[in-house]
């Protein structure tokens, strides 16, 4: 009996189908270290506890994106192991503050298939929910991968594409209990400006730069126990190269913001994503934001701002596309999120 599992294929999934992940995963201090030591994570309310407290948290949480990472994570074995692609995001939110001692677990929903024309791949869209260890749900996302089929003669399942907000409306962003910016200290923070002095349309070049290491992303990658075997085993590309985990440019692109929206504490949803170029080690990842939208909340002293993050190789800004409408090869991400701040 044959008791390796070498993961699903396009035609192993069924709309409906729930996927229970393995393994179960407790966080602690030690995880937020880690992550600020693989990113230049500095932002003030994912630092100190002392700060957070001041903000009217109980303690500094798990930085959103690692939290983020570790949910996705507990879906790769199941959903996309046999990957050629992690294809874009939707309607993501974060429901919950995750914290040391919390244990994280997550399911997915299969909510949409079609074959590609090749008949070689598919796609796959799943909505995966991640909970903490009172079956408590910390967030939420869609994601859409493109899968391998094993038996290239199995037939194409009906096509169904899912119903997907193009974006999180802001009276949907769910508030961290007790969340209060009313008596922030922007000196601490590392930078004066609050909502108000973003105008919609405002374009941000954060000015930095970080060369991707293949040493670091692969430790960020396990860190997050994903098992996808793009990022780890170099053969099957022709190039011998590895492809790096599109959350670690996320991860990147957002710990570079600092520079220019050192204010923006939280990521509250994301609205849509994608990864628009492949990622190599030796690469140079290089930000800027364009100020989409800005909304208050019940929170006091919180406000909710909408940006478009773009990661680049080359640090040209404004610039994403080509005349034939296709993403620039210099463009890594492409990804608009709303998050909370001081008003």
């Amino acid at each position: 009996m044959t008791k390796t599992n070498p993961g699903r294929f396009f035609e192993d999934y069924e709309i409906g189908q729930v996927i229970a992940h393995a393994v179960p995963r407790t966080v602690s201090g030690g995880e937020r270290a880690i992550y600020h030591a693989l990113y230049p994570a500095r932002h003030a309310l994912y630092s100190s506890d002392e700060f957070a407290r001041a903000c009217g948290l109980p303690e500094s949480p798990l930085d959103d994106l690692a939290a983020f990472h570790i949910v996705f994570g507990k879906s790769v074995p199941d959903i996309s192991l046999n990957a050629v692609a992690n294809l874009g995001y939707a309607e993501a939110r974060w429901l919950r503050p995750v914290y040391a001692g919390d244990t994280l677990a997550a399911s997915s929903e299969v909510i949409g298939l079609k074959q590609n024309s090749s008949g070689k791949t598919g796609v796959v869209y799943v909505r995966t929910t991640g909970v903490n260890q009172h079956g408590l749900p910390v967030m939420e996302f869609c994601r859409w991968v493109m899968v391998r089929k094993r038996d290239l003669d199995a037939p194409a399942p009906e096509a169904v594409l899912p119903n997907l907000q193009s974006s999180v409306p802001a009276s949907q962003i769910v508030l961290p209990g007790g969340l209060d910016f009313s008596a922030y200290d922007f000196a601490l923070a590392g930078e004066p400006y609050r909502l108000s002095d973003y105008k919609v349309g405002e374009v941000i070049d954060h000015v930095d730069g970080v060369t991707i290491e293949e040493a670091e992303h692969m430790m960020a990658t396990r860190l997050w126990q994903n098992t996808s075997k793009t990022h780890f085993d170099a053969t099957p590309r022709a190039d011998r190269k590895r492809l790096i985990y599109g959350g670690h440019v996320i991860s990147m692109a957002r710990a570079l913001t600092f520079n220019g929206l050192a204010n923006v504490q939280i990521v509250a949803a994301i609205n849509a994503g994608s990864h628009a170029n492949p990622c190599f080690a030796g690469d140079t990842v290089r930000a800027w934001s364009e100020v989409l939208e800005t909304a208050e909340t019940a929170a006091p002293g919180v406000g909710a701002i909408r940006l478009r993050l773009v990661a680049t190789t080359d640090g040209s800004v404004g610039e994403l596309k080509g005349e034939d409408g296709k993403y620039r090869p210099e463009v890594l991400l492409d990804l608009d999120y709303w998050a909370l701040m001081p008003m």
